[in-house]
Formats: C-alpha cells, structure tokens, sequence
C-alpha cells in the first residue's frame, strides 16, 4: 500500500468534491484549475490506490474510458448510471451474485468475481427526452 501524500489526498479531496464519475483528465483538469502543481500520471496512479483501497468506484465507459468517483458504500456492490448525466445510484443486487456464482461453479470457477453497472436515462433524462 502507497503511503498518503499530499497529491493523494488532493485527488482524494477533488474526487470528493465530484457529483459523479469522472475521467482522470477531467479529475487533472479541475485539480491543475484550482492551482494544483499536481501531474496527470500521480492522478492516475492515486486514482487507482484509491480504488484499490476500496475508497473510490471504478469502471469503463460504455466507450472504454476509466472512470471513478468517491465510494459511498463499503462492500461490493453495482451501479445503475445515467448516460446522459451522469447520476449514479448504488445498487444491491442479489440475483446477479447468486447467478455469478453458480455459472462460475457450474464451469468449474473459484473465487470468481464480477464488475456488473448497468448504463440508461435517469427519470429526469428520460422526462426531458420525452418533452424535447
């Protein structure tokens, strides 16, 4: 494990201060925005101790790009997420860890483990899309 500096805990406290996933450009952007000397590959690399650590989400776009955001839960868990803004609602889903297991099992699979985020229209989204 990484020691804590001072760059971490600027990503820590930028990635806080996010309503939704961002990229680690953008996470750059806002940091180098507010004056921070701090490089784009210490972003990067604090982004992934931190999601490594469990203290932030990571996942791929639909279009294959990284993204994180501060963990609201602990524990393993899923993502229902806005495509057009962003909104993120952290799910249980039971089912899907029954189903992984046993597909896992019934391959001959050990500790198999699963990245499930499910990506649609948030009710607001799909509201304003039904209007325009």
């Amino acid at each position: 494990m990484r020691r804590n500096t001072w760059q971490r805990e600027a990503v820590r406290d930028a990635l806080d201060s996010e309503t939704g996933f961002v990229s680690a450009q953008t996470l750059h952007a806002t940091l180098r925005d507010g004056g921070s000397p701090i490089g784009l590959a210490t972003v990067y690399r604090a982004l992934a101790d931190l999601a490594t650590a469990g203290d932030a989400d990571s996942l791929q776009s639909p279009e294959g790009e990284s993204l994180y955001r501060a963990c609201d839960s602990s524990g393993h868990h899923h993502h229902l997420i806005c495509r057009k803004c962003g909104k993120t609602v952290e799910i249980a889903a039971h089912d899907v860890e029954s189903w992984a297991q046993q597909v896992a099992a019934e391959n001959g699979f050990t500790d198999a483990h699963h990245v499930v985020d499910v990506f649609g229209l948030c009710a607001e989204c799909s509201a304003k899309a039904a209007t325009a």
